[in-house]
């Protein structure tokens, strides 16, 4: 856990002010150092233009985490807009909502974000609407369960039997509980959804060259597997690291709130 914070810290840094990581720019042009594999002088090797893989991968962090964040959030969003209405609304218009995530749903993920981009076209703010669409029907479907479940516990119950009107229960007393794990949730999605916008990234449909985003990296470097292995595999790791801090902060504010509830 301490581990995962401390990284979660370097990378903040890394979006704040990455010139405190690297005295270099993303963009500095070396072709006399073309594909060098990683070295002191150059920690993750060099791309085919002599640029340093490192520095790349520190500017990078600000793209794709803003991309991360931005999609977790639209996910999310949406997710608490559809789940509510889907386990509050009235009748005929949960039934409506709810037909339409199990529709969403159907569809994988990364098609419907393909589809998404394919209509409006590549770019990071397409990227964000893309896989915040694509991952929040399965969010809204988990969302529409904490609230029904809440719905129908024993301290609804009770306010409902002393008279409380729908909308004090629903401020006070569903949402509250109900909405609870959407903190450890959003960590979790955050992770997920670089995962997403790197894999749309690799396929050439988000940020375009010669931007450092690091799915844009994993694209850049695939021509160069055999001979270049840094340029995707380093990206790669870093992607892992990111989504595996993720997790494990989301799972541990997760385990913390279950604590608080049988406290």
């Amino acid at each position: 856990m301490y581990l995962a914070v401390a990284f979660a810290l370097l990378l903040l840094v890394a979006v704040i002010a990455p010139q405190l990581l690297t005295t270099h720019l993303p963009t500095a042009v070396d072709y006399g150092a073309a594909l060098q594999p990683p070295s002191w002088a150059h920690p993750f090797g060099t791309d085919e233009s002599g640029r340093d893989l490192y520095t790349r991968v520190v500017w990078g962090a600000r793209d794709s985490l803003t991309i991360g964040v931005g999609a977790a959030a639209v996910s999310i969003g949406l997710a608490l807009i559809l789940g509510t209405l889907a386990a509050l609304g009235v009748k005929p218009v949960a039934v409506v909502v709810d037909r339409f995530v199990e529709i969403l749903f159907t569809f994988p993920a990364l098609l419907l974000a393909l589809l998404l981009i394919a209509i409006a076209g590549p770019s990071a703010a397409t990227q964000v609407l893309a896989v915040g669409v694509g991952t929040a029907p399965g969010y809204a479907r988990m969302i529409r369960g904490q609230i029904l479940g809440a719905r129908n516990s024993g301290y609804v119950e009770a306010a409902t039997a002393l008279g409380h009107s729908r909308w004090r229960i629903v401020r006070a007393h569903i949402l509250p509980n109900a909405l609870r794990p959407l903190v450890a949730v959003f960590a979790l999605s955050i992770g997920q959804s670089i995962v997403w916008a790197s894999s749309l990234s690799f396929l050439g449909l988000g940020v375009a060259p010669p931007a450092s985003e690091w799915g844009a990296l994993l694209d850049a470097g695939r021509a160069y597997l055999t001979t270049a292995w840094w340029l995707v595999v380093i990206p790669g790791l870093v992607i892992v690291a990111v989504a595996l801090a993720a997790t494990t902060i989301g799972r541990h504010i997760q385990a913390r709130l279950e604590k608080g509830e049988r406290s």
